[in-house]
């Protein structure tokens, strides 16, 4: 387990902070999960599961806007080196059970060998790889979020 400060910069931008207070990359996260390729982005609504991803996948090399697949379910993003290929962002916040998930093929998304990073995970946790990477995202009082990584 592995925890980390995520707090805003001047400019509005994420910086990462580890346990020892040293700036890092969202990149990091990755790397000390290697070989693990699902996460699932644990918390409550307004908790910073979408800006996260979303820093995480510019890092990683997107060419696309990524925002919140609310309504599609999943979005896939092309990323450029060296994560080459695809991602795949799930918002599961509006399945009404995993019968749904299963329709739209995810445990094709999830087997995948892609990067997959999902929100509102327990919606689908009977179908998650035994692997999967679960990181909880928790407000702060002092609006700084703690993320707590459990691989």
């Amino acid at each position: 387990m592995s925890t980390y400060t995520i707090k805003k910069g001047e400019n509005s931008d994420l910086l990462l902070y580890n346990e020892c207070g040293e700036v890092v990359s969202a990149l990091e996260i990755l790397k000390a999960c290697e070989p693990h390729r699902v996460f699932a982005f644990d918390g409550q609504m307004g908790a910073g599961k979408t800006t996260f991803i979303k820093k995480l996948c510019e890092e990683m090399g997107t060419v696309d806007v990524v925002n919140s697949p609310t309504f599609a379910i999943v979005n896939v993003y092309d990323v450029e080196q060296p994560y080459r290929g695809e991602v795949y962002h799930f918002d599961c916040y509006r399945l009404k059970d995993i019968r749904e998930a299963l329709d739209f093929g995810a445990e094709e998304y999830l087997y995948s060998g892609n990067y997959c990073f999902i929100e509102w995970p327990e919606m689908i946790e009977a179908i998650l790889p035994e692997d999967t990477v679960w990181i909880k995202i928790e407000p702060q009082e002092n609006g700084e979020r703690k993320m707590i990584v459990e691989n």
